[in-house]
């Protein structure tokens, strides 16, 4: 869930709708966005025309499974915003299309549109933007800290990024006992921390481990706890096994 944000320029649209609607990186480190050519930010990104337009973008990473506190974390980029413009647009299309699935891409056709004339009657219904990053900002689970745009360009996806909220729901829908029964791996604190009734909800996962949100059932408080692997998983069959071993030490 992202949302931009331009000093000086107010959305009128509260619902989200006027958001964009996917986003990727490129290999230089700018961010695409495909964007309702009706929202605020692309009106204010085509009257800007060759001007910096400063822009932050939020992030908000919300849990794919039903937890207490879903909100896992909030990243801000911040920078400068203009349109695609011309040649560039098949190639950032191409880009976007490479890591979004076809649902989120019906705009992409009418964005590579000629671009209408500056005062024609009518806006394009989507457009492609480019932020160029100045800084970055995380605040998550792992803590809060600041990127430097050379650390964001050079930072390659988790192999499980594009499987993580199917993986999730699945390990809480058919595995939850199992998933529970992680806690045990907690040494000394297990018996302080992990009652019969407790649930156990995975919250997150990556390529190094699973974050696995307890709760209490009498008093509802809830920790996390981490759960790394033995070592980084490349991809689902590695993660099956890394998974199987923890399960297998659980209960050992």
């Amino acid at each position: 869930m992202a949302s931009l944000s331009i000093p000086g320029v107010e959305d009128p649209d509260e619902s989200g709708l006027s958001a964009p609607v996917c986003r990727t990186v490129t290999p230089g480190g700018d961010v695409l966005l495909l964007a309702p050519g009706d929202s605020a930010a692309a009106r204010a990104a085509a009257h800007a025309q060759d001007d910096d337009l400063a822009v932050v973008m939020e992030i908000t990473d919300v849990a794919p499974v039903s937890v207490p506190h879903r909100i896992r974390g909030r990243a801000w980029v911040a920078g400068w915003l203009t349109p695609v413009r011309n040649d560039q647009r098949a190639r950032c299309a191409m880009l976007l299309a490479e890591r979004h699935p076809v649902g989120e891409l019906l705009g992409v056709g009418e964005a590579l549109q000629p671009e209408p004339a500056p005062g024609r009657y009518g806006q394009a219904a989507w457009m492609m933007l480019r932020l160029e990053v100045g800084e970055c900002a995380v605040d998550d689970l792992w803590g809060a800290e600041s990127v430097e745009p050379d650390e964001f360009a050079d930072a390659s996806p988790d192999p499980l990024v594009a499987h993580e909220a199917e993986l999730l729901q699945h390990l809480d829908a058919s595995h939850g006992e199992q998933v529970r029964a992680l806690c045990s791996l907690l040494g000394e604190r297990a018996a302080d921390l992990c009652g019969v009734r407790d649930h156990a909800v995975p919250v997150a996962l990556d390529r190094f481990g699973l974050r696995v949100r307890f709760t209490g059932a009498a008093d509802q408080r809830s920790f996390d706890a981490r759960f790394d692997f033995p070592e980084p998983v490349r991809d689902v069959a590695e993660l099956r096994r890394a998974m199987h071993a923890l399960f297998d030490a659980a209960t050992e």
